[in-house]
């Protein structure tokens, strides 16, 4: 199976009309991989697998718009009828299976083992599935945050997650086939401490990539601005991420 992404969601900070927030769909290698877990974004997962067969679920920090329909995941595990054979891993910062406890009135949450098998997220982190292969990188972000870069029988498709400029996000995208990039704000919103990109922003992390794919284009921007103002510092071949498209790496 080669690498492939498929865009469940794009919206930030707050799904829209036909526009869940962020959430992807990553299949290679034989493994089908959750990535992010927006609002939203398991029905649109729905369209395109079954939940119960997936490999892994992968969470780049712990903000609601990555995080909610984690929620929405342990209902149908555990009460919908969709069950998997086993407790379905899920590599994410540490405390998101408390986050996912308390949304349910507990404070213990052990009883979600049964069904979600949390293991914490840290810097240079490694998980192989089949041939699929996942590595964190730590991002700066407004909390504990990771970036991600996945490769498949030589193809390569990185990710930043949420995150102002940082060295990581160069590191994650040289080399890679295809960068997906956040793009959220325009620098009049960049705050004196930055914890997202502008387009301009995106475009520079990305040079090294082969191909940038923008996506996570908060209310300041539209799409096809963000993506037109990247490409002017990429240079390179760039594109939005749009809900429902798959994307061979």
């Amino acid at each position: 199976m080669p690498l492939s992404l498929t865009v469940l969601g794009t919206s930030s900070p707050h799904p829209a009309p036909d526009r869940p927030c962020s959430g992807y769909l990553l299949r290679g290698g034989g493994a089908e991989v959750w990535v992010d877990a927006g609002f939203g974004t398991f029905a649109e997962l729905r369209r395109h697998t079954d939940p119960a067969r997936l490999t892994a679920i992968w969470i780049s920090h712990l903000h609601a718009d990555h995080t909610a329909d984690l929620l929405a995941a342990a209902y149908a595990y555990a009460f919908g009828g969709m069950t998997p054979a086993g407790p379905v891993p899920v590599y994410a910062p540490e405390g998101c299976d408390r986050r996912i406890a308390a949304f349910l009135g507990r404070t213990d949450a052990a009883f979600l083992n049964e069904v979600l098998d949390f293991r914490p997220l840290h810097d240079g982190h490694f998980a192989r599935h089949w041939n699929l292969t996942l590595r964190a990188r730590a991002v700066e972000h407004d909390g504990e945050a990771y970036g991600l870069r996945a490769e498949c029988q030589g193809s390569v498709l990185a990710y930043s997650g949420d995150s102002g400029p940082c060295a990581a996000l160069r590191e994650l995208a040289r080399g890679a086939d295809l960068f997906l990039c956040e793009a959220d704000i325009d620098k009049a919103h960049a705050g004196e401490r930055q914890v997202h990109l502008t387009p301009e922003d995106a475009g520079a992390c990305a040079k090294g990539a082969r191909e940038l794919l923008i996506t996570h284009v908060g209310p300041t921007l539209s799409r096809e601005e963000a993506v037109e103002r990247a490409a002017v510092v990429f240079g390179g071949p760039t594109g939005a991420a749009r809900e429902g498209e798959t994307r061979t790496v």
